[in-house]
């Protein structure tokens, strides 16, 4: 067994306040930095806020030997001490929640407060994590995204927020199939049953309305033993920090908030609740600025490069294109798929030196000069999407004529002219 190495991202508080306490935001398994995104911004609006990745998970190198639970909070303080050192509250999801309780129970003295979310103490059963880590070993993480697409969401979620959802996945792709595995093994001897109740950390369990990981009656059930509040968020499933990020911050700034007050020592009251730019650190760690639709700052993760262009591409192509595009999705072409949605849409489409009309404009000269009648089909939709008319189309064409060629132009009044039939028909 050997203490692994995690990397993380730093975020300031967004208030300025010099004396602002850590909150530290633990991941699921299979799963990145990026879970946590959509609540980062309330979360870091009063708290330096600390995300981490799993070993071979995101940003955190690969790892070769096999760790432990206890383990992982070792790397987890290493990472806490190498920013500051000092106590923090922590919050973390599903196996990243089972990494707070370990802290909770090994390491007290440093915890002012612990949030646990669609997790527990045990996680099912040791055969099942076995036979996990063999298939993951067999045929690596593309073989679990379909489980995955079922057991990590509420249904629905994936037709209404597909950026965020598909995001997951794509990621799952790219974890370290090894370290996935040893992430089992460690799943499968992790108990911490026999403690939990000796835990005396000031603490919140979270369960999801629609989990099948962790069913939210057990999460309760673990409520009730450390003597924690017990908030149900509604219509989610075993990631509600992604599926409903509002109520998750709101939970967990709720007993964060009341710890920093001083109106919480120990156990909480149970009960149930229906539902920026930073330095780069040395080594292995570093901050994550926030970024926006009208440009990704160069300091950007590539998960907030891929959510900004994912936006772009929504906004220029619609829904329908790109839901079709994301469902025909395989292993083979997932990365293919990534690769266009960060660096064309969300690096070149999200400049702010060209608006979208003469981005149109530029795109159907370049898909004329290279022949590309079926991506300029497309992109005829898109241009009539970013304000071009007909004719300003027809134009743009037109001008082609006489540095791309007439055999190209006239190819390409011929889709235009059937791309425009097809829009009159619908």
């Amino acid at each position: 067994m050997t203490v692994p190495v995690l990397r993380c991202s730093v975020h300031p508080v967004a208030s300025g306040a010099p004396n602002a306490e850590l909150l530290v935001l633990g991941p699921s398994l299979g799963t990145t930095t990026s879970l946590w995104s959509p609540a980062l911004a309330e979360l870091s609006q009063n708290y330096r806020v600390l995300r981490y990745d799993l070993p071979g998970h995101g940003d955190s190198p690969a790892a070769t030997e096999p760790f432990s639970f206890a383990e992982l909070a070792e790397a987890v303080l290493a990472l806490v001490d190498a920013v500051g050192g000092g106590s923090f509250h922590y919050a973390g999801v599903s196996m990243g929640g089972g990494i707070g309780l370990q802290l909770a129970a090994d390491h007290a003295g440093r915890l002012r407060s612990v949030s646990v979310i669609c997790s527990g103490a045990k996680f099912g059963v040791t055969d099942g994590w076995i036979t996990r880590a063999a298939q993951t070993r067999a045929s690596g993480t593309a073989s679990l995204v379909g489980i995955s697409a079922e057991r990590w969401f509420a249904p629905g979620f994936l037709q209404r927020d597909p950026a965020h959802g598909t995001r997951a996945l794509n990621e799952l792709l790219d974890i370290d199939d090894e370290s996935y595995a040893l992430c089992c093994d460690a799943l499968g001897v992790f108990d911490l049953r026999d403690r939990v109740a000796d835990i005396s950390v000031p603490a919140l369990c979270v369960g999801g309305e629609f989990d099948v990981a962790t069913p939210p009656e057990g999460v309760q059930d673990l409520a009730a033993e450390l003597g924690a509040a017990y908030v149900l968020v509604a219509d989610a499933g075993h990631l509600p920090a992604l599926e409903r990020p509002a109520e998750v911050a709101a939970a967990v700034l709720g007993l964060v908030d009341a710890v920093v007050a001083g109106g919480v020592a120990g156990g909480v009251a149970g009960g149930t609740v229906a539902a920026g730019t930073g330095v780069v650190l040395p080594g292995a760690f570093a901050t994550t600025p926030a970024t926006s639709p009208a440009g990704t700052s160069p300091l950007a993760t590539g998960a907030e490069i891929y959510d900004a262009g994912m936006i772009v591409r929504r906004e220029v192509l619609g829904d329908t294109h790109v839901d079709a595009a994301n469902a025909k999705i395989t292993p083979e072409t997932a990365d293919f798929q990534n690769f266009i949605t960060r660096y064309a849409w969300g690096e070149i489409w999200t400049r702010p030196g060209l608006d979208r009309r003469t981005r149109s404009f530029l795109t159907l000269a370049c898909l004329v000069t290279g022949g590309h009648e079926s991506e300029l089909r497309m992109h005829v939709r898109a241009a009539l999407t970013n304000g071009l008319t007909r004719a300003e189309i027809a134009e743009a064409l037109l001008h082609t004529a006489i540095y791309a060629g007439v055999p190209a132009a006239n190819s390409a009044l011929a889709a235009a002219r059937e791309t425009f039939a097809a829009l009159d028909a619908e």
